[in-house]
């Protein structure tokens, strides 16, 4: 038996693959937050433009390279989707979190994030494409 969206147990007919795996809610968790990372980014580039810099188009190149390297892994995100029949299909943001709906093999799902959760993440994710400097 396993638990369904709405709390109420539902069978898995042998041989079926399970509803949902933790590894696919947590690439779904991390497709949503890279989104809202490519919001940021998008946000950053317009100021930076803005601001008056001594190297505005040097620091808008660091952070539009950033965006490649995010807008290439969602898609290779959404091939795995595709493959394991994953749709995402709303995102709903509140003052309080963000909340996403999707499906998962015939089944929805979906889960909340605190924004200082999602923030952090995306922080740690797009550090996690720049290289590691020696302080």
């Amino acid at each position: 038996m396993v638990m369904g969206v709405t709390g109420a147990a539902e069978s898995v007919p042998a041989g079926r693959p399970p509803v949902q795996t933790e590894q696919e809610l947590e690439i779904v968790k991390r497709y949503v937050i890279m989104g809202i990372a490519m919001r940021i980014l998008d946000h950053d580039i317009r100021i930076v433009g803005r601001a008056p810099m001594k190297l505005p188009r040097f620091y808008e190149s660091l952070l539009r390279a950033l965006q490649d390297r995010v807008l290439l892994e969602m898609a290779a995100m959404r091939k795995q989707f595709r493959e394991v029949g994953i749709k995402i299909y709303e995102e709903h943001r509140s003052p309080e979190r963000l909340t996403a709906r999707y499906v998962c093999r015939g089944y929805h799902h979906e889960f909340s994030l605190q924004w200082n959760f999602v923030r952090v993440e995306a922080e740690r994710i797009l550090k996690s494409y720049t290289p590691e400097t020696e302080g």
